[in-house]
């Protein structure tokens, strides 16, 4: 069934500032879902620093030389010549993670495989991209012709538990899409906010949709999207860490060929989890190059 019918509205193309008015309608619709969402994902954080589970959403130019595994100066330059996103607070240069993450997914730079190291005794035991994956599925064909058609099909295929209100993380996700696209470019769209939403959830679940058609994300390299990865956690920490996994996977050549290829479930699961554990076996070599 069309979502538009189920939601009771009627499909609209027309644009209003750039952006699908049904798209801009329904944020507009779900804003107070936004700010209970964002507020119980910032108290999740300051739970799992306060435990010292979770690695700090704010990184300093010398966390992101690590992450990088390049020297600072190199981050500086990124930031004044690349656009690499960041902030001056009291004196200090600090760069948002997950907004470091997009923008190197995007500019595809380089990941340092220690992205896959096994956590620290007594740090929270970070989620295998493979085994997330598994739990969530690869989804073949899934259909649309909008951007809220695709991601409401990517949410629907979520292995969510019963009462998980998938409603609001569909309005979130729409919401982000009509303040900045989530398209990577290449056409793959990783739907997530600055802000990890976490849910309550036993485990990491990332789904892998395969669209039945382009669609148009409004992409910075033009070309539409046929590839979603979509990923609920019940940590911050751990989407941020599957945020890098997946930033460091699409470097590697034969996992993007499955990609590209719309693969079977069981090919993107196995090149997912080779590299993985090739990380894992070497964690201070940097990523694909």
């Amino acid at each position: 069934m069309d979502p538009r019918k189920r939601e009771g509205v009627a499909p609209d193309r027309r644009e209003e500032g750039g952006r699908p008015r049904l798209l801009v309608a329904r944020a507009r619709r779900d804003h107070r879902v936004l700010p209970r969402l964002r507020e119980g994902a910032r108290e999740a954080l300051d739970q799992e620093e306060h435990q010292g589970r979770a690695a700090p959403l704010k990184l300093s130019a010398s966390d992101a030389a690590e992450l990088f595994d390049v020297d600072e100066s190199t981050v500086y330059r990124w930031i004044e010549e690349r656009g690499l996103p960041a902030e001056r607070i009291a004196g200090r240069t600090l760069l948002n993670r997950a907004a470091l993450l997009e923008w190197a997914t995007e500019n595809q730079v380089a990941i340092s495989a220690r992205v896959f190291r096994p956590a620290e005794s007594g740090a929270e035991k970070l989620p295998s991209f493979a085994q997330a994956l598994a739990a969530g599925g690869v989804h073949h064909a899934v259909p649309g012709t909008t951007r809220e058609d695709v991601l409401r099909g990517a949410v629907d295929r979520l292995p969510l538990p019963e009462g998980s209100d998938a409603e609001d993380l569909l309005a979130v996700l729409l919401a982000r899409e009509t303040s900045f696209s989530t398209a990577i470019g290449n056409g793959i769209a990783i739907p997530h906010v600055r802000m990890p939403i976490v849910f309550d959830v036993d485990e990491a679940i990332v789904s892998l949709s395969f669209l039945e058609r382009p669609v148009d994300f409004g992409a910075a390299d033009g070309k539409p999207v046929t590839t979603l990865f979509t990923m609920v956690t019940p940590t911050v920490h751990g989407h941020l860490h599957l945020l890098a996994a997946l930033a460091y996977l699409l470097r590697d050549e034969a996992f993007l060929a499955g990609v590209k290829a719309a693969a079977p479930a069981e090919v993107m699961l196995a090149r997912a989890t080779e590299v993985e554990l090739r990380g894992a076996g070497r964690p201070g070599t940097r990523g694909p190059a």
